[in-house]
């Protein structure tokens, strides 16, 4: 029992003292960085909906685009930051009543669903989401089979590799060649793995839904030129990153076996004027509580204040908005 606890733990799990140890290293020069002056840049409205769920607003004629990275409210149990680390056997579960009050509200709309990988936290309700908004959701070919799989309106998925630039009424997204965050003494990813090809048959567990490679986004308004970026997982390629001066960073914690992770994104990001953590909730815990950390929210703090020095650090709770 105890090797198996040991063993989900390590590979689904975070280790909460690893964090905090290599999220919070940062090179003497990396610490001394400011950002540089850039012009204030304003049309940009973010929730967060727990986890990695953003919706991002941005004007569009009289009223707004709407844009959802991630999106996933059932939050069912799984064990994600206990002792044992996530059930595999989970099973994968949908509360569409819950989705039905926030669209039927007109709270949670969507133009466009982004997904940055596969596994359950992430994937899971945007099929029915999607069927319900109406919304184009953009991922990997293994992210688009298992969402078929899972019952997603196929005429309404668009397939991603990364590099994508594209633009549409109000917003481009500008889709990135990203990595999943890699954990335990060997560096491995959670649930590896693709699903070419065609679709799967329907997965039941969370073990089912597995990462399939992972794309990091950048959402802009075209009449501001206001942009954000989001990471769905603690990892990143830097060239990707280097390309871009986003005016907000959606950073999650971790990173334990990257070698000096927040430092080089931020400074290849061009020091961000805001980073909002992301990622940093017990998603075991409801969403219509206040936010739990799991325990690397205070080591990412203090790495962005000593990389990034001019970087506003921005804590938002379970569906506060922050608006830049």
């Amino acid at each position: 029992m105890d090797d198996n606890r040991m063993t989900r733990r390590g590979l689904f799990g975070v280790s909460a003292g690893a964090a905090a140890a290599l999220a919070g290293a940062a090179t003497p020069a990396a610490a001394s960085a400011a950002a540089p002056a850039r012009p204030a840049r304003t049309g940009l409205w973010l929730r967060w909906w727990g986890n990695n769920s953003w919706e991002i607003r941005v004007p569009r004629g009289e009223g707004t685009a709407t844009v959802l990275i991630d999106p996933w409210l059932t939050r069912f149990h799984t064990g994600t930051y206990s002792d044992e680390g996530a059930d595999p056997r989970t099973p994968i579960r949908v509360d569409t009543d819950l989705i039905d009050r926030h669209v039927d509200s007109g709270e949670l709309r969507a133009d466009h669903i982004l997904v940055t990988h596969g596994h359950y936290d992430h994937i899971t309700d945007v099929p029915y989401l999607a069927r319900r908004t109406g919304a184009t959701v953009i991922g990997t070919e293994t992210h688009l089979n298992l969402m078929l799989a899972l019952g997603a309106p196929e005429d309404q998925l668009a397939v991603a590799t990364g590099g994508e630039y594209l633009r549409f009424d109000g917003y481009t997204i500008r889709v990135l060649r990203s990595l999943h965050s890699a954990t335990g003494p060997r560096a491995r990813v959670a649930f590896a793995g693709t699903r070419p090809g065609r679709p799967p048959r329907r997965p039941r567990t969370i073990e089912d839904l597995v990462e399939g490679g992972t794309l990091a986004y950048e959402v802009a308004s075209t009449a501001t030129g206001a942009s954000v970026v989001d990471f769905g997982g603690s990892n990143y390629v830097e060239s990707e990153v280097a390309r871009l001066r986003p005016d907000v960073v959606l950073l999650p914690p971790g990173g334990d076996s990257v070698h000096d992770y927040v430092p080089r994104l931020l400074a290849a990001a061009g020091h961000p004027p805001h980073v909002l953590p992301t990622h940093w909730d017990d998603i075991d815990r409801p969403l219509t509580e206040p936010a739990h950390d799991w325990g690397g929210l205070a080591a990412l703090r203090a790495a962005v204040a000593q990389a990034s020095p001019a970087s506003r650090f921005t804590v938002v709770d379970h569906l506060e908005t922050f608006v830049l």
